[in-house]
């Protein structure tokens, strides 16, 4: 069984030899495992600090990196929490590796206007 992880890996080592709608193929994938692993984490973020109060999660979000304060509605400071440890997981790493090498050749998920 693969991991979100492995296969982002693979899709991003994949983007080097994907052309046009190939790429846009790959990136589509990827993206979607991209928000899965990312609402995977910020659930597990979520039951990480389930007892702890409001204030005790801004500070965590804080000493993570992402400022904020107690004002914070708690969904958002869980949200915060998580981003930033997702960000520097080997799957977004590898997603957004890919997602700068598609946009270099002229793919993206965002169609143009």
């Amino acid at each position: 069984m693969t991991t979100t992880t492995q296969r982002l890996l693979d899709l991003a080592a994949a983007t080097p030899a994907g052309h046009d709608e190939d790429l846009v193929l790959l990136l589509r994938e990827a993206s979607e495992l991209y928000q899965q692993g990312f609402e995977d984490l910020r659930d597990a973020v979520a039951a990480r600090f389930a007892g702890l109060a409001t204030s005790d999660v801004a500070a965590a979000a804080t000493a993570a990196g992402m400022p904020c304060d107690v004002s914070r509605d708690r969904k958002e400071l869980l949200v915060l929490l998580a981003l930033a440890e997702w960000e520097m997981t080997p799957a977004a790493l590898a997603y957004t590796e890919m997602a700068e090498d598609a946009a270099r050749r002229g793919v993206c998920l965002i169609p143009e206007e």
